[in-house]
């Protein structure tokens, strides 16, 4: 789950990480107060969107598509510019390197006083679940080419890995703070933000925390300049508060309609729709339709327990794509009955006028009454055996082993 960055610079306030004045606003009027009440001579006006890359991406009316701006991060000396980038940002779509082609409608602003940045670090938080820790990386190339500098020159970053059982310890902070040439002042400044920044990640049940940039001002002091923040959604029973955080309009409608019904569904950008129970056996039926050349349109696991109502709620959501041009259906049943999964088939196949490819895989419990199910209908259903014949059938029946 993510928030967005005025959230995460609430949540580093709280926890004693130095950042700067700033306010949430949603109409081009609230930017203007707040320039008014910030009393800065210069501000930043930031796009508030669940995707990185602001400052460099491109903002698009959403009708005409026709470019607005560039840059969805500006730094403006005046009320009048603040009102230019409002204006401009507000209710527009910012594609960003990581928002894809659609982009996303900035529907939130975050105005902020400025800083006299001495320089600008990198720094994250993330979980590191092959070692079972926190990874913290932090680099002297902070801003907004911190991809750059991780593909072409990755020895500028630096990593501690921390042992959750111990916690961070001070040589810890102190050699990763060496690393990024601090000392004296900065460097002190540096291990309290750090600490607070590794209280926060690990009392939240964060996923990642990145700070890009990271900057030291005038006065020696670091400042998170930006807050990008996810949570574990494992733990959201821990916290009742995260429902005020989530935006929904920064989610996809269909993976929110999924949740609530109790199916899991993440949208991809392959054309083959997957309807899997388990969540490692969707991971795997994913890999095996890449393998054999196919690219997977969405992860969907149906869980264990699954009516034939989901089923058919699980196929309306994946026809809802309309990149879609194969589904595979892949069932091993446990709890899970094959027959259960075979009337929910043919009830949606029929319901939604499917004209896609349907491949179905079927293993385990009562699999050869729904192999008898899908047999005796008249539909265009393609039985498999296993998964990698199945996978090999919806890659060629798309035509995407040609």
């Amino acid at each position: 789950m993510n928030i967005h960055e005025y959230q995460g610079k609430t949540m580093l306030r709280e926890f004693g990480v130095p950042v700067l004045e700033g306010v949430h606003c949603t109409s081009v009027e609230q930017a203007l107060q707040a320039y008014d009440s910030l009393n800065s001579k210069v501000v930043a006006v930031k796009s508030q969107i669940h995707a990185g890359g602001r400052g460099k991406g491109t903002l698009y009316h959403p009708q005409t598509r026709e470019e607005v701006m560039q840059g969805g991060v500006k730094i403006a000396f005046s009320r009048e510019e603040v009102e230019t980038y409002a204006t401009n940002i507000l209710g527009n779509i910012l594609v960003t390197i990581q928002t894809g082609d659609e982009g996303k409608v900035v529907n939130n602003l975050y105005v902020e006083s400025g800083c006299d940045i001495a320089h600008e670090y990198y720094l994250a938080l993330l979980v590191d679940r092959d070692n079972k820790s926190v990874l913290i990386m932090a680099s002297t190339e902070g801003g907004m080419d911190i991809e750059h500098v991780a593909e072409h020159t990755p020895d500028k970053i630096h990593k501690v890995v921390v042992d959750v059982n111990a916690g961070l310890l001070g040589f810890q902070k102190r050699d990763l703070g060496l690393s990024l040439g601090l000392s004296k002042m900065a460097l002190r400044s540096f291990s309290r933000a750090l600490s607070s920044m590794y209280e926060m990640f690990v009392s939240q049940d964060c996923a990642m925390v990145e700070i890009n940039p990271l900057v030291r001002n005038s006065d020696d002091e670091i400042v998170a300049l930006d807050a990008k923040i996810s949570f574990d959604e494992n733990a959201e029973f821990r916290h009742k508060n995260w429902a005020q955080l989530r935006d929904l309009s920064e989610e996809e409608d269909v993976e929110t309609r999924a949740k609530e019904t109790g199916l899991s569904y993440v949208k991809l950008d392959g054309n083959i729709g997957c309807l899997v129970n388990g969540a490692g056996l969707a991971m795997a039926t994913m890999d095996v339709i890449k393998l054999y050349g196919g690219e997977p349109a969405n992860f969907l696991d149906v869980g264990g327990g699954a009516d034939e109502e989901q089923v058919k709620t699980a196929f309306s959501m994946i026809m809802e794509d309309p990149n879609v041009k194969g589904i595979l259906v892949n069932i091993f049943g446990g709890i899970m009955r094959c027959d259960i999964i075979a009337r929910g088939v043919i009830a949606a196949t029929e319901a939604l006028s499917l004209d896609v490819p349907l491949v179905v895989r079927l293993a385990g419990t009562n699999v050869e009454q729904g192999k008898e199910i899908l047999a005796a209908s008249d539909l265009n259903i393609h039985p498999a055996n296993d998964l990698a014949e199945g996978a090999q059938k919806i890659v060629s029946l798309i035509g995407g082993d040609e």
